[in-house]
């Protein structure tokens, strides 16, 4: 069961919330509220100009037209979800913590807010780290656009160069780029175009915790994504060699009924084709995958040897504990023959991805619930397989395209809906080359249906 790896992903878990914990003490604390009243300031943006390091602001109830810049460690405290209202209509975000700007930004907490309406993303988190996102509402964000056009923020314009792939979405409603050790806890996501996004184009996204969000009704993408993009000034494709996504936890989301309008997946990890993509090391662990537009959980490559060009790196992501039903088929390049709960896939390009790991997850109410399209090994066990609709507990679809059919599953150990055990009459089935299942268990494992 890969048992290194698995507290691999609990060591980084307790060591982000230490260095949460161990955060310096603020020197002074500031107020805000919509009338300046009692020596507070009247705006959000005055008080973060004249904090210092490691100071708190406290904002009052009410509501501030704002883009908040944030670019030195402090705590920004409002009173609550729905109390504390940060609009920023016409404005590109509603707060922006600046590591672009101010290297080395590190220490920054924001809480009880409401964040909607921006023209970009609600919160862009940029080259920052010990970042703490938790108690949030960021809604109705992403109003300029999506308009899906190729070309670097084509479909988004205006958006700074550092955004090297954002035509579709502009952002969502949370967007990490080059961030690490940081933390979302306990926001809510919903009606932007996708909910979290984590991407690499001025460094590496790596040991960041999101967990406890719910994340729901964003349409026209994801609802959580680490998709790799070109590195900010790269030259025109093939890019160069892509920083990287590695080693996030993503826990206890509440993740439902996203991607709806443009196939977007509940989590997603994803090469954007234009270089060597590398989303490796993640732990999608004991989340809450329903109703989204295509794969609870979707990986996909979109390069590789068959194009010619250098493999991505999605290798040695762990998949456990997750409840998995009902969401939708995927399309294109990396297309499903039916519904998926989870997908592994290269797509046309034919990287191999390996090491990755689908343990102890309860999905029902697929057509596959384990859907796989890669030339190289993925480990399926312990896991209850539901049948419905097509009734494929582990399929290995190399053939519904033309990239090579040399991949394998190991799908032993996993219970397949019965007692009698896969391919027999009321129980998951398999397709497709290599799926070795023996033995298989007689009851269910990882939590009721």
């Amino acid at each position: 069961m890969h048992l290194a790896r698995f507290a691999r992903a609990l060591f980084i878990t307790s060591a982000v919330l230490w260095a949460i914990g161990s955060q310096n003490g603020a020197a002074a604390t500031l107020c805000v509220n919509p009338g300046g009243s009692g020596g507070c300031f009247s705006s959000i943006t005055t008080a973060v100009n004249h904090a210092s390091a490691n100071d708190a602001i406290r904002v009052g109830a009410g509501t501030y037209k704002e883009d908040v810049v944030i670019g030195k460690p402090l705590l920004l405290l409002g009173a609550g979800p729905g109390a504390s209202v940060i609009d920023a209509t016409g404005l590109a975000n509603g707060i922006f913590i600046d590591g672009n700007s101010h290297p080395g930004l590190a220490h920054v907490t924001v809480a009880g807010f409401t964040v909607e309406n921006a023209l970009w993303e609600g919160i862009l988190i940029v080259s920052a780290s010990h970042v703490t996102i938790r108690n949030n509402n960021v809604s109705n964000d992403d109003k300029a656009g999506p308009v899906f056009q190729p070309g670097v923020n084509a479909g988004c314009p205006g958006q700074p160069a550092f955004e090297t792939d954002e035509t579709g979405d502009c952002g969502g409603a949370v967007h990490l780029i080059g961030t690490s050790n940081s933390v979302l806890d306990g926001n809510v996501m919903e009606n932007n175009a996708d909910g979290i996004l984590i991407s690499d184009e001025t460094g590496e996204s790596h040991d960041n915790l999101i967990t406890r969000n719910t994340i729901n009704n964003n349409p026209l993408d994801c609802g959580l994504v680490m998709a790799s993009h070109p590195p900010v000034g790269a030259a025109a494709p093939p890019f160069a060699a892509h920083y990287g996504i590695d080693r996030n936890t993503i826990s206890e989301n509440r993740v439902t009924n996203n991607g709806v309008q443009v196939e977007g997946a509940g989590v997603g990890m994803f090469s954007d084709g234009a270089g060597m993509g590398k989303v490796s090391g993640n732990v999608i662990i004991g989340n809450f995958l329903m109703g989204n537009g295509i794969g609870g959980v979707a990986m996909h490559s979109h390069v590789g040897p068959q194009f010619g060009l250098p493999s991505d790196d999605l290798n040695n992501n762990i998949i456990v504990g997750n409840l998995v039903a009902g969401n939708g088929a995927d399309v294109g390049d990396t297309a499903t023959p039916g519904t998926v709960g989870i997908q592994i896939s290269s797509g046309l390009g034919g990287t191999p991805i390996q090491g990755t790991v689908v343990a102890a997850n309860v999905i029902w109410n697929e057509d596959y619930d384990v859907a796989v399209n890669t030339p190289g090994a993925v480990t399926v066990e312990l896991n209850s397989l539901y049948p419905s609709g097509m009734g494929v507990g582990v399929g290995n679809i190399c053939s519904f395209d033309s990239a090579p059919c040399t991949g394998s599953a190991d799908a032993a150990l996993n219970y397949w809906g019965c007692r009698t055990g896969p391919n027999t009459p009321g129980c998951s089935t398999t397709t497709g080359p290599s799926v070795s299942v023996v033995p298989w268990l007689r009851s269910p494992v990882g939590g009721p249906r």
